[in-house]
């Protein structure tokens, strides 16, 4: 017991700091500038609205494409904007669905939105297919873009999306805005770790610390990230991530590192925000979507693995335990017990309550009952067992794999594949 109360303490005092400091990752306040309205009328930008090519790394994407191209094409910038999808050697008839799409939208007449629909060429050894399929959308976007705007296929975008961005980013003088789009949460399993996932993003990856320019910290979310091409050139281009599995947080830190200014924060659910259609209808699927890259986080180091799971284990499981030991024996009648049981215990329901307490904001963004928030705990257990699957994975030489394609391989960014 006295084991026990020593890291209850431990704990609780790990949550205080967290909760104090820690780049107050908990807090859900970093959006977009409320000004930057996006309206069809907003003011025109210094030198009027510059040129935009979005570019969308699309493999096997027939099915989300009707609900997410469409939205793109029906941005209401101001200035030019062209689109360019990636078509990565997809097997269900993207890049077909693709154009039908803008052929039903009126593009490429010479008026509106434009969409170019590029067949991806065979990947080059040590380039990850995302990677190398955003490499060929920088290729095919025209000269006069100023600014490229990074997006995934199933990444739906509201009307006022790109205006609010562009003004966000010139207004602020940033190189890199990206938005962690708003994911689906319609079925229970969503609605449970979809949450949590976000929540655990920003707690290694602190918005507000990735956002000044002196922390070391850089983060993206690659969901949305709107990038000036001259600090993409400045960063070396796409060949400087060419191998990373996990290329928006890679692509921050590559700007970053070249003195470029980054910005992450969350999407708005309104009609300048930017939110994900993918489903996840079961726990498997959203297991796979997590495990994929979680012990490509880690460096595949298994001293870095032995550290996260003793972190997890401490921050979150042992409150709860040391709480419910000690109330489980003021209920039986057992007594509150010595003095390290005591301790045990008020420390484990501070540690609790304070972790709870981090948790409401990003469920009350998420519309989600507060409630909830007790049950942290368990969902970090369930993500302690998907990044231990994610090492044996790649320990079993299946490396990270996603859409028929596997990563194995470490360079000295720490994030590529083969």
């Amino acid at each position: 017991m006295m084991t026990l109360a020593a890291c209850a303490v431990l704990s609780m005092l790990v949550w205080l700091v967290l909760a104090g400091g820690h780049g107050m990752f908990w807090r859900t306040d970093t959006r977009l500038d409320t000004h930057d309205s996006g309206a069809t009328g907003a003011a025109e930008q210094p030198g009027g609205w510059p040129a935009i090519t979005m570019i969308v790394p699309a493999r096997d994407e027939a099915e989300m494409l009707p609900k997410t191209l469409p939205t793109l094409l029906g941005q209401d910038y101001p200035g030019q904007l062209r689109v360019v999808l990636v078509d990565d050697s997809s097997d269900d008839g993207t890049g077909d669905v693709a154009r039908a799409i803008g052929r039903a939208t009126g593009t490429g007449t010479g008026t509106g939105n434009t969409l170019t629909v590029v067949a991806g060429q065979a990947r080059p050894a040590g380039w990850a297919g995302k990677v190398w399929a955003m490499e060929q959308g920088v290729r095919a976007a025209p000269p006069d873009a100023e600014w490229l705007l990074f997006t995934d296929a199933d990444i739906a975008h509201g009307p006022h999306a790109v205006t609010r961005l562009v003004s966000h980013a010139t207004r602020r003088g940033l190189d890199l805005t990206s938005l962690m789009a708003v994911l689906r949460t319609s079925n229970r399993w969503e609605r449970l770790v979809i949450p949590a996932f976000v929540y655990f993003f920003a707690q290694l990856y602190p918005f507000r610390r990735a956002n000044r320019p002196t922390a070391r910290t850089s983060a993206a979310a690659g969901g949305c990230v709107l990038l000036r091409r001259a600090a993409l050139e400045r960063a070396g281009g796409i060949a400087a991530i060419r191998g990373a599995v996990i290329d928006d947080c890679s692509l921050a830190r590559a700007v970053k590192r070249s003195g470029g200014r980054i910005w992450l924060g969350l999407a708005d659910h309104g009609p300048g925000g930017v939110r994900s259609v993918r489903p996840y209808p079961g726990l498997a699927d959203l297991w796979k979507m997590i495990s994929r890259s979680a012990y490509t986080q880690l460096r595949h180091s298994p001293v870095l693995l032995a550290g996260t799971v003793a972190g997890l284990a401490l921050t979150y499981l042992l409150p709860p335990l040391a709480a419910v030991v000690w109330l489980a024996g003021l209920v039986t009648g057992a007594g509150a017990g010595g003095t390290a049981t005591v301790i045990a215990g008020v420390a484990g329901l501070g540690a609790w309550a304070i972790m709870t307490a981090t948790y409401v904001p990003m469920l009350r963004y998420y519309r989600q009952p507060v409630w909830t928030a007790v049950a942290l705990p368990a969902v970090a257990f369930l993500y302690l067992l998907m990044t231990v699957d994610s090492a044996v994975a790649h320990w079993r030489g299946r490396g990270a794999a996603w859409k028929g394609r596997a990563y194995s391989a470490v360079n000295s960014d720490g994030v590529t594949g083969t």
